[in-house]
């Protein structure tokens, strides 16, 4: 009974999770979380992290310990000329320190640099959520968009079915001829295939963004069906208007701006080569050392001192200030500043860059945003003219002046129409996202 109700809840978790419908900004979110290019920057940003902090310890001193044994075995010549055996046995140990004294701040310089680099990487890893959170967008439209041509080819298909009811009856009592009736079902048959059509392009447009967010159960993905307005207004804003917010809050910008000062920073260390390093160092140790046969010129056995009186005799400590100063190195840190000063030059160009890139796509987004709301508004009027089309043609056919050809064509134009003002309409409200997204308005349905 245990496992039968552990086997149930299984099976109603699994149908919780394939019937959620997942809406924008939990798509958003899961794809910043969970795609492999932010992870990428996460762990970058782990790395950059990691190299600030490893700069700012280099202010600590350096402590080491060392210890030997050493033997050595085999004959040798002492200061009368006599050669005998100088088998022995030697022992130390020595703890010493370092730290700098002065380097014309070439740490601090360092860590700085390092900060503006984190910062950087920071901003790329935002500019990537940014991009990732547009294509999102996009793609979520898209599947609204899609959706809404199958309610329009399902409408077209109903009518069409409605009409082949129709022909098929007066037809079968002889009222009107067999092509009327071919050309219902010919009719119906092509709305079954627009509707067929719009229903594989809708699965599609799913597919896309269960890829964009990395799903492995892309078969059961859905989206929360926002409903959209069939009334829009005209564009908010310019991009005369929101050109220097966008510079104010584009991650592009930031990031290169911070690399600017990176590599000012650069400059500044390379520049302490020329100065002298001071250095100071302190350390303590102790030795032994044993001979293994010591004698006197008699013979007699000399008594050597024993290990622990040895290590306590032989205990020293020692301090110490060196000075690295740098008098010729073939004019190489010359011809190094020189290049950090072009690197320089180099980061100012690409935040000129990265600002023309910014002006450029605001000024394409505003450009988008104008001529599809233009487009939006000739559609709609088309669609009203197709309307007024349709219903002239209904009541003609009905009173048997027109043909049903000249009733479809009327209908086809109709759903064009339609399918028309659905596709300005939502070309439009991306360029209205992306317009206020350069203007600092969060994505949202």
């Amino acid at each position: 009974m245990k496992s039968f109700v552990v086997f149930l809840l299984c099976l109603l978790s699994v149908s919780l999770f394939s019937q959620k419908k997942w809406t924008l900004q939990e798509s958003v979110n899961y794809a910043v979380e969970n795609n492999l290019q932010v992870l990428r920057g996460n762990l970058n940003t782990k790395i950059q992290d990691n190299t600030l902090k490893i700069a700012k310890r280099e202010y600590l001193p350096s402590v080491n310990a060392n210890a030997g044994l050493n033997g050595a075995f085999g004959q040798g010549t002492d200061l009368f000329g006599n050669t005998n055996r100088n088998d022995n046995f030697r022992s130390n140990a020595n703890v010493g320190a370092d730290i700098l004294l002065f380097n014309y701040g070439r740490l601090e310089k360092n860590i700085r640099k390092t900060q503006y680099e984190v910062e950087a990487n920071n901003f790329d890893l935002q500019r990537t959520k940014d991009d990732i959170s547009l294509q999102i967008a996009q793609q979520y439209l898209s599947i609204l968009l899609n959706r809404e041509i199958v309610q329009i080819s399902e409408s077209a298909q109903n009518n069409a079915q409605k009409l082949y009811e129709r022909a098929k009856i007066t037809t079968d009592v002889g009222t009107t001829p067999q092509t009327i009736l071919a050309e219902a079902e010919a009719a119906l048959a092509r709305e079954k295939q627009n509707v067929n059509t719009a229903q594989i392009n809708t699965d599609r447009s799913l597919f896309a963004l269960a890829m964009l967010l990395q799903l492995k159960d892309y078969k059961n993905f859905d989206i929360v069906n926002v409903p959209v307005d069939n009334i829009l207004d005209a564009p908010l804003f310019s991009a005369e208007t929101i050109i220097d917010k966008a510079y104010e809050n584009q991650p592009q910008i930031k990031a290169a701006d911070s690399r600017i000062k990176s590599a000012e920073a650069q400059t500044e260390i390379t520049r302490t080569a020329f100065w002298p390093t001071i250095s100071a160092n302190a350390g303590f140790g102790t030795s032994y050392f044993y001979r293994f046969k010591l004698v006197d010129p008699t013979g007699a056995t000399i008594q050597q001192t024993n290990f622990i009186d040895q290590f306590t005799d032989n205990f020293g400590q020692q301090v110490g200030v060196s000075a690295n100063i740098p008098i010729f190195n073939k004019g190489i840190t010359r011809l190094q500043v020189e290049q950090s000063k072009i690197n320089e030059e180099l980061a100012k160009v690409a935040l000129e860059q990265s600002k023309q890139d910014v002006l450029q796509n605001v000024q394409k987004a505003q450009f988008d945003a104008e001529s599809n709301y233009g487009a939006y508004l000739a559609a709609t009027q088309a669609e009203k003219s197709s309307r007024l089309a349709v219903d002239f043609a209904e009541k003609s056919f009905a009173a048997g002046r027109t043909t049903i050809y000249d009733l479809n064509t009327a209908r086809n134009n109709f759903a064009n129409a339609q399918g028309s003002v659905a596709q300005a309409k939502y070309n439009y409200l991306f360029s209205m996202k992306l317009l206020n997204f350069y203007a600092g308005i969060p994505l949202s349905l």
